[in-house]
């Protein structure tokens, strides 16, 4: 990190003049100028596009402005962006050599420590994104039954790929022809979509708890949990935990072993590498037939420095207390957040766990409050999302949690000053 970076302080804010530029730039040679997550719902205008940096818990713009990250690259960066131990084990690999012909031993060794660290994992296979690893899961998912109904909560997200993208541009009806929907903590709906299945019922998808974006999360309802696995293991259908946004977030395996709840085959990205591009598939002894029948490949699946970087975030998760960490944090911005929205009257949800909180303001069906909200809170150092559930990283200090709460409450002064004009109505509801 350069001093100049270090040095960048909101209380100076630099217009965006070199972001600009690259918007510009990017518009003449990138479809829309840009896609993926950031079109997805266009951020408020006082969002940069393009960063410069990352140390810790913070990052920096192109033009050097500076803000505590609770967006977390969107879930990969779960110790802190540029953590020594990983980005050594990264490079220390890429010195003997990355992508080659096959695989290095580190393929290996992750392999068996993650058969060690989930529960309900014998096997492991690699890929590079979360996408990749649910269309695997449902295929072996399919492989194995030799059926083809695939049920997923409607709203959730499970990728990009034409079965799951949340955008139907491009899309053929065929492409969704074998999916089903059930309602998240509904068991009544997941049995009734599954009875529609009949004898085709290949696997159900489902996530760790509600975290659909634009909407307040629900935690799941353990005997829901219980009760997929029950009806997966009676119809011999797999239950397929979708990990990739939670995984090593909530805790240090599966995300529903703390509840007693084991997945058939479950999905990994995002944090398991802390910010190098990796997914993994993993899955219980009965599915390994299946999982070695089916192709499944990329030209950069087998890269080691990435697998290299897995292996030292998985120890430093564990050796650093990382998921406590993340825990205790979260708790205190919650606790700070709501403070602050009482002490302004203003009535908001805040849901989801600690680590992974997302906040909604009553009443606000179209985002108006959320984004005065984002808008001034980035103003004043703390990135954050509107409409998208935000992650904590272990690296956070108690400096930062000042930084961002700081934030937080210029944010709700935003808001206030907003609906004292009339711009924004007040709707009944209750802080939680």
């Amino acid at each position: 990190m350069t001093d100049q970076l270090a040095r960048a302080d909101n209380r100076d804010f630099r217009p965006r003049n070199a972001d600009q530029q690259l918007r510009r730039r990017a518009r003449a040679v990138i479809p829309g100028g840009m896609y993926g997550h950031q079109s997805a719902g266009p951020l408020p205008p006082e969002y940069p596009q393009f960063m410069r940096a990352g140390r810790g818990a913070r990052v920096w713009d192109v033009d050097g402005n500076e803000y505590v990250d609770l967006m977390c690259s969107y879930g990969p960066v779960v110790l802190g962006h540029r953590h020594p131990a990983v980005e050594a084990a990264a490079a220390a690999q890429a010195e003997l050599a990355d992508c080659q012909n096959g695989p290095g031993p580190v393929m290996v060794e992750l392999a068996e420590l993650l058969v060690g660290t989930v529960r309900h994992a014998d096997w492991a296979m690699f890929a590079k994104n979360g996408t990749d690893a649910t269309t695997m899961c449902v295929t072996i998912a399919r492989a194995h039954t030799g059926r083809s109904r695939i049920l997923v909560a409607t709203g959730a997200y499970h990728g990009a790929a034409p079965w799951c993208t949340p955008r139907l541009a491009g899309v053929t009806a065929a492409d969704r022809a074998n999916l089903g929907y059930y309602t998240f903590n509904d068991l009544d709906s997941v049995t009734a979509a599954a009875a529609a299945a009949g004898q085709d019922l290949a696997g159900i998808v489902v996530s760790p708890f509600k975290h659909d974006a634009g909407f307040d999360q629900e935690l799941v309802d353990p005997a829901f949990a219980a009760g997929l696995r029950e009806l997966c293991t009676r119809t011999g259908a797999a239950l397929i935990l979708d990990d990739v946004r939670c995984g090593f977030r909530l805790h240090l395996g599966s995300s529903w072993e703390p509840i007693g709840v084991l997945p058939d085959l479950s999905a990994w990205s995002k944090a398991i590498a802390n910010g190098h591009p990796l997914a993994a598939v993993l899955g219980c002894g009965d599915y390994a037939d299946a999982a070695a029948s089916i192709f499944a490949t990329g030209s950069f699946w087998f890269s080691a420095a990435a697998m290299a970087a897995a292996i030292a975030t998985i120890g430093a998760l564990r050796a650093e207390g990382a998921i406590e960490a993340m825990d205790r944090s979260g708790s205190a911005l919650r606790a700070g957040i709501l403070q602050q929205a009482a002490a302004r009257g203003i009535e908001i949800n805040y849901t989801g766990p600690a680590a992974m909180p997302y906040l909604t303001f009553a009443g606000d069906r179209g985002h108006e409050l959320a984004g005065t909200f984002a808008a001034a809170a980035i103003r004043s150092g703390a990135y954050l999302h509107p409409r998208h559930n935000w992650f904590i990283s272990a690296a956070m200090t108690d400096a930062d949690l000042a930084k961002v709460l700081a934030a937080t409450d210029e944010a709700f002064a935003a808001v206030q000053l907003r609906q004292h004009e009339g711009r924004a109505p007040q709707h009944e509801g209750g802080t939680t």
